[in-house]
């Protein structure tokens, strides 16, 4: 017999409203779709600092003013990446091959959203759910549940202005485990998107419904001999330091040569970074990690004043991160490991064959598949970077945090970056509104 607790009322309820709009909804045309769309993005816009401020006032991550950005980035640079796709009926014809293809929307996705990046992630993942012609049920951190649900009101007060059907956009109001997995289980969801905690992506690759997850983040970021030293500290500092390390595709290790390690520290102190000696790493490294659960959620998101205070440490006024000088890569080891915190390890290599591997050493380690970074001047050593790392977005002399979510780059802007197989990823794509269409295709004889 099967048991009925209110977890499984509360998320049928939640799918049955979403599906029936959803019914309603996949009969707009492209024209209706695109209204829509662009209500929510206008809408959005104006409330993203409210929404910034709420996000950081509930979780204690990060800071107000990058949120802000990362709110408008969502509800403006994505708007502006999808606005002008077909969604909607004949897509694409193929004239000499004689094949149409025809967009087809999956009906109500699951959207699993963190709390590190609440409001913002609301945001990117009901534009590219209504861009396709979805529904999407947001299942929250309970950490950011607040923001998460003053998000989600203002995306379907928007879109139900333009026209929409009134039901689009659902919010699980009790979080738990529990309705989590009833509501990645539940026949009536096409699609998970999962963003989230590393268990949380396996497991909606377990619940047996289509998924696309995305893997932790450990970039390393090689900065070659040949590099611009200026401008490699410079975009790793401000990067590393953006809303204080909370995106997963920030830096979190320097790769360096040899040639130019005394170049790149004297810069690094100069930007406000601070070497940790060896007794002062291995005290902040007990707080960064929690034993066999994960990183330690009162550093995360938080500045260097306050990781100081917590582990004890006696550091200088106006530093921006803290670096430790490591040699040994591995889950016992937390300057090798993902640190959402304005915090490094660094590496020092004496050939371009050490520093690939040390690279790779340090994403199989943790975050195969997602973000690399390289700062040279050399394009043939670019692209044998990109040949050999084992990352999804190669980055050059670019930031990790903007760049892999395609603010300072031209990859598509997303706040969902599969990591592919080797992440345990369906998709090395920065997901977006394609991945959320099946195309039906008329093939004609030949």
């Amino acid at each position: 017999m099967i048991k009925i607790t209110d977890a499984t009322l509360e998320v049928s309820q939640l799918i049955e409203a979403a599906k029936d709009a959803q019914r309603s909804y996949e009969n707009f045309t492209q024209a209706q779709v695109d209204e829509i769309i662009t209500a929510v993005s206008v809408q959005l816009g104006t409330v993203a600092e409210e929404l910034a401020t709420l996000a950081h006032n509930e979780t204690g991550f990060g800071n107000i003013k990058d949120k802000i950005t990362k709110n408008i980035y969502a509800s403006e640079h994505v708007y502006n990446s999808i606005k002008d796709i077909a969604t909607v009926g004949e897509i694409a014809r193929d004239e000499e091959n004689e094949i149409i293809d025809i967009a087809i929307p999956m009906g109500v996705v699951a959207g699993l959203i963190p709390s590190t990046n609440p409001t913002s992630t609301v945001i990117f993942k009901a534009l590219i759910a209504l861009k396709s012609r979805n529904a999407i049920v947001f299942s929250p951190h309970p950490k950011a549940l607040q923001s998460i649900l003053k998000a989600a009101h203002y995306v379907e007060k928007a879109a139900i202005s333009a026209g929409a059907p009134a039901g689009l956009i659902q919010v699980i109001a009790q979080p738990s485990l529990d309705a989590t997995n009833q509501l990645m289980t539940h026949d009536d969801i096409a699609l998970i998107l999962a963003t989230g905690g590393g268990a949380m992506v396996k497991a909606a690759y377990r619940s047996g419904t289509p998924a696309i997850g995305v893997g932790q983040g450990n970039a390393p970021a090689y900065i070659e001999k040949s590099a611009d030293i200026n401008k490699a500290v410079t975009d790793i500092i401000n990067s590393k330091t953006f809303d204080y390390g909370t995106i997963c595709a920030s830096e979190q290790s320097i790769v360096v040569d040899v040639e130019i390690k005394e170049a790149v520290k004297q810069k690094l102190e100069a930007e406000g970074a601070y070497f940790l000696s060896r007794t002062e790493a291995d005290q902040l490294s007990r707080f960064i990690m929690r034993e066999g659960d994960g990183m330690n959620p009162e550093l995360v998101g938080k500045p260097v004043e306050t990781l100081a205070a917590i582990s004890g440490l006696d550091i200088p006024a106006g530093i921006k991160v803290l670096i430790s000088e490591e040699t040994e890569i591995g889950e016992h080891n937390a300057y090798s490991c993902e640190k959402l915190m304005p915090v490094l390890g660094m590496y020092t290599v004496h050939s371009w064959e050490e520093g690939v591997r040390t690279c790779n050493m340090l994403l199989h380690n943790e975050g195969a598949g997602h973000t690399a970074l390289l700062h040279t001047s050399s394009e043939e050593l670019a692209l044998e970077y990109g040949l050999k790392i084992a990352a999804s977005r190669v980055l050059i002399n670019t930031y990790g945090s903007l760049g892999a979510i395609g603010f300072t780059t031209n990859l598509m802007p997303s706040l969902t970056l599969g990591c592919g197989a080797v992440g345990g990823s369906s998709t090395t794509d920065n997901v977006s509104v394609m991945n959320l269409l099946n195309i039906k295709r008329v093939a004609f004889g030949k």
